[in-house]
């Protein structure tokens, strides 16, 4: 498994394999991202650690339509993302401010 970070507001978009981008005709299935129950706090903001596939190499997130006040196609309103191991992921979490499970941080 790899992993990756994500703010709140944003959300994943394309994504790519060993042959470029992931085609779910060929894979006969979506890639499978999925978002863990863990969040750290870095500079005021939540990251939520998410879980993809190992034939996932990059990701491509966005801020999600309900966050983003200017035109989806402005520049730098799409970040690609590389993967991180599960062991990159938990010095990450170890080092961060804090870090959450969502019942310990209803209302922050």
């Amino acid at each position: 498994m790899k992993y990756f970070f994500l703010s709140d507001g944003w959300t994943v978009g394309r994504v790519w394999e060993m042959g470029g981008l992931w085609n779910e005709v060929a894979w006969r299935r979506k890639p499978d991202i999925r978002r863990m129950n863990l969040c750290i706090a870095e500079k005021g903001e939540k990251l939520w650690l998410y879980r993809v596939e190992d034939e996932v190499i990059m990701v491509e997130v966005k801020p999600e339509a309900e966050f983003n006040t200017e035109s989806a196609s402005a520049i730098g309103q799409v970040v690609l993302k590389r993967l991180i191991s599960a062991d990159q992921a938990i010095e990450l979490l170890c080092a961060a401010e804090a870090f959450f499970e969502p019942a310990s941080f209803e209302g922050v």
